[in-house]
């Protein structure tokens, strides 16, 4: 049976520039989009962003995937804003019919001291055996030596790719797919130094790497994946390749 994670960006679902804002029109689009698919012979496994949930709490206390926190108070503040999205995103797909259940990285995850993740994925191989959709979120987690420092979707996505064997990986954007100085979509991406040039930095408060981040990430992957606009969603969920295709193979 195959296995496919999709990540919805936090752009996608909140106003990156308003504080703990969920972008419902968008939000409400995407989930429209996994509720008419999901009743599938296939297995899902969902991830979603910070937004302006997570990275702008992350950013007001100095935290990043690298620059950690030993203020408990601090990191709770981050988490608990990761855990109100999550808790929408999960009350919205269960308005819609889908058998969704939260997985909180902060519980399972962790960085050794040169900073290599440990992600298991008893819980969500669990969920999904159950006929469950498990839902993942960034998040903070212990990081030797640093405290706690943020995990990114991004990350959450390529290392269950990785222990799930999932068949197709999807990461929804704000934009149609990785775009080149014309702003046209890049088909196929197979290294980072072919669109290093053109790959800035995100406009909005984020912690994990924007874009540039992204295609690193899936470019270490063992499988091609591809980046979409919020429009692509149905189809990528329904076996099409919409947006950049990015194989590191």
């Amino acid at each position: 049976m195959e296995t496919t994670i999709l990540k919805l960006g936090g752009s996608v679902i909140t106003d990156k520039d308003s504080p703990e804002t969920v972008d419902d029109a968008s939000l409400n689009s995407v989930l429209d989009a996994v509720a008419t698919t999901s009743d599938t012979d296939g297995r899902l496994v969902v991830v979603h962003g910070g937004g302006s949930f997570g990275h702008v709490h992350a950013a007001e206390h100095g935290v990043s995937t690298t620059d950690g926190t030993h203020e408990a108070a601090a990191a709770n503040q981050i988490h608990a804003a990761m855990k109100r999205l999550n808790r929408q995103v999960v009350d919205r797909l269960h308005d819609r019919g889908v058998e969704a259940l939260p997985v909180h990285p902060l519980s399972v995850a962790a960085r050794d001291e040169r900073g290599k993740l440990s992600l298991p994925a008893t819980a969500a191989a669990g969920l999904l055996d159950e006929d469950f959709v498990p839902v993942l979120h960034g998040d903070v987690i212990v990081h030797a030596g640093e405290g706690l420092t943020v995990l990114s979707g991004d990350e959450i996505v390529t290392s269950l790719a990785d222990s799930l064997n999932a068949n197709r990986v999807g990461l929804c954007s704000t934009v149609p797919g990785v775009l080149d100085e014309d702003d046209a979509v890049i088909e196929e991406i197979r290294s980072f130094k072919d669109v290093e040039s053109v790959l800035g930095a995100s406009e909005s408060t984020d912690v994990s790497g924007g874009m540039a981040g992204k295609v690193r990430e899936l470019l270490s992957l063992g499988a091609p994946a591809h980046i979409f606009g919020p429009e692509a969603v149905e189809a990528f969920l329904d076996g099409d390749d919409p947006g950049t295709r990015i194989d590191g193979r």
